[in-house]
């Protein structure tokens, strides 16, 4: 099983923690404008479970020694929002479609990441984000394909 350099793998750990603090942004706003009451609520557990994701990988990046970026702190809060809204200018299609997207990007990137990783608690822990990911997206899919059932009716 390949190994990343500790840069390398510090540096990747910082792509997951900034992605993550934009989802958390993401969902949050995209909670907020939701007039489907069980969309809003699942929206902010999405929000919250990513929450838990920034928090995983801040400790995992600090016990490493090194520093959570902060450009990934400032700039990912103000992308998740700025998609979020306008996400919600859009339809829920296009908004589910795009949280799908976005969740198959997060999952692709983890399932590289694992297969460098030999560590087992940090193997196991991206290995629960991952399944995250795959939980929310597969929710986002059925929802889609629950309205598009509504519309030919």
């Amino acid at each position: 099983m390949p190994c990343l350099e500790e840069k390398d793998l510090i540096r990747s750990l910082n792509w997951f923690y900034s992605l993550e603090i934009e989802q958390v942004d993401l969902y949050k706003s995209q909670a907020r404008a939701a007039t489907d009451i069980y969309l809003r609520q699942v929206l902010t557990r999405v929000a919250a479970m990513e929450q838990e994701h920034v928090i995983n990988l801040e400790a995992e990046i600090s016990r490493r020694g090194a520093t959570p970026t902060r450009l990934g702190a400032i700039i990912a809060p103000l992308l998740g929002v700025a998609t979020g809204t306008i996400l919600n200018w859009t339809n829920t299609r296009t908004l589910l479609w795009a949280n799908i997207t976005l969740e198959e990007k997060a999952m692709a990137d983890y399932k590289r990441l694992i297969l460098k990783v030999a560590e087992k608690n940090l193997f196991n822990l991206l290995w629960s984000h991952l399944i995250d990911e795959d939980l929310h997206a597969a929710w986002f899919s059925n929802k889609l394909k629950e309205l598009d059932r509504l519309a030919l009716h």
